[in-house]
């Protein structure tokens, strides 16, 4: 789950993290009385949880209230990269001296945290790392060890800092790690971190985007969550429990373990380049349970999308069986009666395949058409939705 920018840096606030003072405004006259209330220049930022803000016009320096209120004018209703902006936050403005770049991430491929900083902010990360890469520290962090006081320098040296910086900047590092171990994140970034006038180092801008896999141990997490803004489809199969992606597509995905769906979207695309150029329409995981009820549930979900012109079941059965898949899908489209229209296309393989098809084949429903192979089925549910 990705925070807005008002979120993440009410989270910093919280650790200790130096912040400016900010508050959140849905109108006009909101934004007008966050100014008054916190004196002096202001910034009106946008929030919306997309990059490229200042340069879509979503970011305004107002210089009294009344230049607040007509930049929150300007901003709140403006369409950025697709996000329509409902709020924005009213900042406290800053002398700035110099602009840094710090995050902390999960690195997947090799399986520990990552952190990357630079000496030089206030520009796109990924054209720094393309254009410059020595200007980017990249330091493997430990997970069981962390990143103590002693790392924390190591990281601000790395990054090039000099030698009067290093230990302010280092304290800052430490309590944004503080931040990303302790709320169970997966990306704690400030593009800018910046050093003020003043001397002072302060979070200016921060994105945070946290593990819904830990959700148990975050009970407050739940107030985070922006539910109006999600998609319907997702809110929808999040409330049912299935493991759903709603994707920009026309051929309905299911499947069993996330590896097998991931390739079977693979297959989809490939075979969609030679029928129109369809594409998958989501990414639908059903784990190892594929009861009537999972399968109702999951068609239901995929088949409420107007995209969608045809579903790909892909299943290869291990824990369960092809024949309770069959069995699921069967009484699935019992249930969902009238209100499934759309053809399946079925590929099973695995245990109790001939019995899975055999149920399928008895069944002999019209939405039903069986597949000998992934690619096989994959085109079939290609040229079924080009259609």
């Amino acid at each position: 789950m990705d925070l807005y920018e008002y979120q993440a840096r009410d989270l910093f606030e919280s650790y200790g993290v130096p912040v400016l003072p900010g508050i959140i405004a849905d109108t006009p006259e909101d934004a007008r009385a966050a100014a008054e209330k916190l004196g002096g220049v202001v910034v009106v930022k946008a929030q919306v949880k997309v990059g490229g803000r200042g340069k879509a016009g979503g970011v305004k320096v107002a210089q009294n209230p009344d230049e607040a209120y007509s930049a929150a004018q300007d901003i709140l209703g403006l369409d950025i990269k697709g996000h329509t902006v409902q709020r924005v936050m009213v900042a406290a403005g800053a002398r700035i001296a110099q602009e840094f770049y710090f995050s902390v991430l999960l690195d997947r491929a090799n399986r520990s945290y990552l952190s990357l900083t630079s000496f030089e902010g206030g520009m796109e990360i990924e054209q720094l790392a393309v254009e410059r890469p020595e200007a980017l520290a990249r330091i493997e962090i430990n997970p069981n060890r962390g990143i103590d006081s002693a790392k924390a320098h190591e990281i601000a040296i790395a990054a090039q800092f000099p030698a009067e910086l290093v230990e302010k900047v280092a304290s800052v590092i430490a309590q944004l790690y503080e931040v990303y171990t302790g709320e169970d994140a997966t990306l704690v970034e400030v593009n800018p971190l910046v050093l003020t006038e003043e001397g002072h180092i302060v979070a200016l801008d921060g994105k945070v985007s946290l593990d819904e896999n830990a959700a148990f141990r975050h009970p407050s997490h739940e107030t985070l969550e922006d539910k109006g803004a999600s998609d319907p489809l997702e809110a929808r199969a999040k409330e049912l429990d299935l493991n759903y992606v709603k994707l920009d597509g026309e051929v309905g995905i299911i499947g069993n373990g996330a590896g097998l769906v991931m390739s079977t979207l693979d297959v989809v695309a490939y075979a969609g380049e030679q029928h129109g150029g369809v594409k998958p329409a989501n990414f639908l995981d059903i784990g190892g349970g594929a009861s009537a009820k999972v399968m109702t549930d999951g068609l239901d979900v995929i088949l409420s999308d107007p995209q969608v012109k045809s579903v790909f079941v892909n299943v290869f059965g291990g824990i369960t069986a092809c024949d309770a898949v069959a069995n699921g899908i069967v009484q699935a489209l019992t249930v969902l009666g009238s209100s499934a229209t759309k053809p399946l296309v079925v590929r099973l393989d695995g245990n109790k395949v001939e019995e899975g098809r055999a149920i399928l084949a008895a069944a002999n429903h019209p939405l039903i058409t069986l597949a000998t192979s992934m690619d096989d089925g994959a085109d079939k549910a290609a040229a079924l939705a080009s259609r």
